[in-house]
């Protein structure tokens, strides 16, 4: 296994945390629109279900992204070594998955709450989305 600068990880935690914090407040905002919306369908639940894992997942990798930044930035008051870094590494990694999942999931459910045909089609396209995202990685 390649282990990775400190330098390196801080550029990396600064561009995860600009995608985190964008993915993180449109989390937020679908979590918000969806509790003023008078629906009480079992899809329209499972969306803010969703919305919420989503919105939680990118907080915490917000987070951990923020520590490690400031764990490796220059001038930090503690000596820091590869492997202080690996507890906010492995919280980060996780938490952003699950709410990469999370928002293809929403995605996925979106259409069924106009038409099941409309459904399909937003299915097709949150699990094209999320292969596509991993595919990135």
């Amino acid at each position: 296994m390649v282990e990775l600068s400190l330098e390196y990880w801080n550029k990396l935690a600064h561009q995860i945390l600009l995608i985190t914090t964008l993915l993180s407040g449109f989390s937020i905002a679908v979590v918000a629109n969806l509790l003023v919306y008078e629906s009480k369908s079992r899809i329209a639940i499972n969306i803010l279900r969703i919305a919420t894992v989503a919105a939680g997942s990118f907080l915490i990798n917000v987070f951990a992204m923020t520590r490690i930044i400031m764990m490796t930035t220059d001038g930090y008051p503690l000596k820091v070594i590869e492997s202080d870094i690996n507890l906010p590494r492995i919280i980060g990694g996780v938490s952003f998955f699950l709410g990469i999942i999370s928002l293809a999931g929403i995605i996925s459910l979106s259409g069924f709450t106009k038409s099941r045909k409309t459904g399909i089609f937003t299915t097709i396209v949150g699990v094209l989305t999320l292969v596509g995202i991993l595919c990135m990685l």
